[in-house]
């Protein structure tokens, strides 16, 4: 741990319980969760496997493992999983997939999947109109809430149409055997939720969770925090 000051020190040495880390940007936050990962592995609390690292890009996620890598001189850091949320989403439901009804070998929809999906559902709306309800779909399933959870919480006509736009666009999903990008959040956490057994076996899988950057997490990708700890 040479180089690291003070508090950079004590928060690699802490790895029993949560840790919360305040520090500004540029302030070796990056650096502190490579330490910590070495930390874990040396002092073999934790085997490389069991240990995760969540970032929200994939170009941070490329920069930690050359940088754990480099740190372990190879050795476990293969072993580590160091992702974005969706990476560890879409490893989880590969894995799990039967919790949600999917079969394996899904397809994942890009945006422009998504679009063409609503725009058909919703035929004949204007084009700002499909937007709207689009990014209302992408929002509900952003807070973790299912079509029904949806249509409960609408408030205004339009987030009503959503709502039932939401629950068809679903169907169109399943018959496709297919999630979208937002899926890759909101389905872990209602397999987790939902299945205790499930969600202890991945705290099992999961000994030790890092997480960069965690005060911008949306409400699901917390959900999903919280049920991987436990």
């Amino acid at each position: 741990m040479h180089g690291l000051n003070p508090p950079q020190s004590a928060a690699v040495m802490h790895c029993e319980g949560p840790l919360l880390v305040l520090a500004g940007a540029g302030s070796g936050k990056t650096r502190v969760i490579v330490e910590k990962i070495a930390q874990l592995i040396a002092s073999k609390r934790y085997p490389a496997r069991r240990i995760a690292a969540i970032t929200f890009t994939n170009k941070s996620a490329k920069e930690m493992r050359e940088r754990v890598a480099k740190r372990l001189h190879g050795g476990d850091a293969e072993d580590v999983t160091i992702c974005t949320f969706h990476a560890l989403g879409l490893k989880f439901l590969q894995i799990e997939h039967a919790a949600v009804g999917l079969k394996r070998g899904f397809s994942i929809f890009d945006a422009d999947d998504a679009t063409s999906q609503v725009k058909d559902l919703m035929y004949g709306a204007k084009p700002d109109d499909i937007e709207d309800v689009k990014n209302l779909i992408s929002r509900a399933k952003n807070a973790g809430l299912s079509p029904e959870q949806a249509m409960a919480a609408a408030r205004s006509n339009r987030e009503k149409e959503a709502a039932s736009v939401y629950e068809r666009y679903q169907l169109r999903l399943t018959a496709f055997n297919a999630v979208d990008f937002d899926d890759l959040i909101r389905l872990p956490v209602q397999v987790l939720e939902e299945n205790p057994e499930i969600a202890l076996a991945w705290r099992e899988r999961i000994g030790y969770l890092l997480v960069d950057e965690c005060q911008d997490t949306n409400d699901a990708q917390y959900r999903l925090l919280k049920q991987l700890a436990g």
